[in-house]
């Protein structure tokens, strides 16, 4: 059984490296700015003593004031994993930066994201939609979807 991170852990390892970026620490993750997301990313994946080298899932929640994205990663070698969050707050133009070029199972997952939420990755190899046809009117997994 894989082993969450304690979240005293992750907020001495993010603060020491990347001081404010953590907003929030939880039971088993932290809510990062978007600003730091990606450096944040790549600490995990490369960080000596961290190695989260695999990449479990990204999603998003539509909380109507904001849209937050949800990351699991997991370290095989040490066997633990870690929650990363980030949010977006403009609802008209909710972007993050993409992960693909740290994992490439990111790629399909944050194309979903895009499709069916909106949220734009940047960085992105391919960002279009992979479920709906292009022209479709708005993303239909938003709480303000009007379909």
């Amino acid at each position: 059984m894989t082993a969450s991170l304690a979240a005293r852990e992750i907020a001495a390892a993010l603060n020491a490296k990347f001081p404010g970026a953590a907003e929030e620490v939880g039971a088993n993750g932290a809510l990062v700015k978007n600003e730091s997301l990606f450096a944040v990313m790549e600490y995990l994946k490369t960080g000596e003593g961290l190695k989260f080298d695999y990449f479990n899932y990204v999603t998003a929640v539509d909380y109507y004031s904001y849209f937050e994205m949800v990351y699991q990663l997991t370290s095989l070698e040490s066997n633990r994993s870690v929650m990363i969050k980030a949010r977006c707050y403009d609802r008209e133009n909710p972007t993050l930066p993409s992960v693909t070029a740290l994992w490439q199972g990111a790629d399909f997952q944050e194309r979903e994201i895009f499709d069916l939420f909106g949220i734009k990755f940047e960085g992105h190899p391919n960002l279009k939609r992979i479920f709906l046809w292009d022209g479709f009117p708005g993303h239909p997994l938003r709480k303000d979807f009007n379909g």
